[in-house]
Formats: structure tokens, C-alpha cells, sequence
């Protein structure tokens, strides 16, 4: 697993405000359907920014939790939060919601799942929680999805599946519907937000990748550190040449507890 620890948190802060994961966030937000005096729950808040942004929509007569097992990345939502008085930030995971049954209107989850080795459970603690009506927007990559062009197709065929393992499950979006409509869900809507980067972007998803998936791979012992470090700097080449190119697809999948 990927440890949100300090020093990844400072690295997702910058990726997550640009404009790739900006348009993630704004596609769980349009699904979501925040009206004012919603209340939300943000389950895995990460840093705050989501939560911020429902925040606004549902105004002070509404109500939004972000939840986090990351003390982290916890401290991380506190801080950007602490001037909006009706969000709360709490301790907790996705298998067990310190909120009551029939409590919450709306819930949203980005790239959470992914990482969840019950992902049932997860999907019947968010349906207990939410009240009759409540929508449910899920976030997560489908990783079979990705496109990443590189000269040494059997290095980036490892990286890649190193990268594997810092996840539970890779292809969320395909088995969600089905996940949820076992646990009592009503299946609404779902989306697809495609990014693609041929400039390696600083701010971008991935740019943000390279940087996670070699510290990864070598903290973990799946690659050598030579064998890392010259996969990105080939990545790196091939921007400056202009050849680079990456492309993955993040779903948004939408279910209603009826």
C-alpha cells in the first residue's frame, strides 16, 4: 500500500490543484448534485480541497464531513478548512463511518475504493449511513485503461505492475455497479473523465505518477533504483523531445440508497 504519509501529502497538494485532478474532482462534484443545506460526507477527504468545494455549494445551513484514516493527510484538510465552520473533519475509514444510520444525504469517495480490501462492506457502511434518497458518487481510475508510451515497453510493462501493488483492486469502475446494486443501491449515472498529457505537465496526474511510482517501487523492492530512476529520466527525455505521451480514464459511478 502507499503510505500517505508527510512527504506524499506535500506531493499530492500540488498535483491535486492542477487543472487534471481539478477536473476529476469538479466531475464527482457535478454528479454529487450539492444543493444548499445538503449535508455531505466526504469519505477519504485527503487534503480538503472537495471538501472545501461542497462546502461552498451547500452553505452554512448545510453540513460537510471528511473523513480520513491519514492523520496526515487529516491535518491537511483541518488546515485548509478551519474558516469554514460548518465542515468537520474526523478519524475514520470507509468500513466503519463513526456517523449514524440515515444520517447523511449525499456521500462522495475519490480514488478510495481502489485501496479497500472489502469493497462490499464499504459500499453497505456507506448505504447504512446515508439516508432514503441519498446519492453516492465513487471516483476511481480504471487502470486498464492507461496508456503510457515509453521506447523499453518491458521497463514500463514493470513499473506499471509494480505500481499494481500498492492497490487492492485495479479495475473499481467495472465491478461497482454490480457491487452496489447487490448492497441495495439504484444505479444512476456513470462518467468518464479522460486525461491526457503529451507536454508532462509539473501539475499534472502524470508527472505526479513518476515521481510516486519510482519512490514506490524501489521503497518496496519490486525494481532496482537504477532501473527507476532510468525510467523516469526516459520519461523526462521523451517530453523534452516531444514524444511523450500518457493517457488514462477516471470513472464517476452514481447509485442511489431508494
Amino acid at each position: 500500500m502507499l503510505q500517505f504519509d508527510a512527504e506524499t501529502t506535500h506531493l499530492l497538494e500540488i498535483a491535486y490543484q492542477g487543472a487534471d485532478l481539478t477536473r476529476r474532482r469538479q466531475a464527482s462534484f457535478d454528479v454529487l448534485q450539492p444543493k444548499p443545506g445538503d449535508t455531505i460526507l466526504d469519505l477519504g477527504c485527503g487534503n480538503g480541497l472537495l471538501t472545501r468545494e461542497l462546502a461552498r455549494a451547500v452553505g452554512p445551513n448545510g453540513k460537510v464531513i471528511g473523513i480520513d484514516p491519514s492523520g496526515d493527510m487529516r491535518e491537511s484538510a483541518i488546515g485548509r478548512c478551519r474558516d469554514i465552520k460548518w465542515i468537520e473533519i474526523h478519524d475514520g475509514s470507509a468500513l466503519n463511518i463513526p456517523l449514524d444510520s440515515s444520517s447523511i444525504g449525499k456521500a462522495v469517495s475519490v480514488q478510495v475504493f481502489e485501496y479497500l480490501d472489502d469493497i462490499p462492506g464499504a459500499a453497505s457502511e456507506v448505504f447504512r449511513v446515508l439516508k432514503r434518497g441519498g446519492r453516492f458518487a465513487i471516483g476511481d481510475i480504471h487502470f486498464d485503461s492507461l496508456v503510457w508510451f515509453s521506447d523499453d515497453i518491458n521497463r514500463m510493462r514493470r513499473m506499471q505492475e509494480a505500481w499494481d501493488h500498492h492497490l487492492v483492486e485495479r479495475c473499481v469502475p467495472a465491478i461497482l455497479p454490480g457491487i452496489l446494486s447487490e448492497v441495495g443501491f439504484v444505479m444512476e449515472d456513470v462518467r468518464a473523465v479522460t486525461t491526457i498529457d503529451f507536454d508532462l505537465k509539473p501539475d499534472g496526474l502524470a508527472s505526479m505518477m513518476i515521481r510516486l511510482m519510482e519512490r514506490y517501487a524501489v521503497e518496496n523492492e519490486h525494481v532496482s533504483e537504477d532501473e527507476a530512476r532510468e525510467w523516469r529520466e526516459e520519461q523526462q527525455t521523451l517530453a523534452h523531445e516531444g514524444r511523450f505521451f500518457f493517457s488514462v480514464s477516471h470513472f464517476v459511478v452514481c447509485a442511489r440508497k431508494p
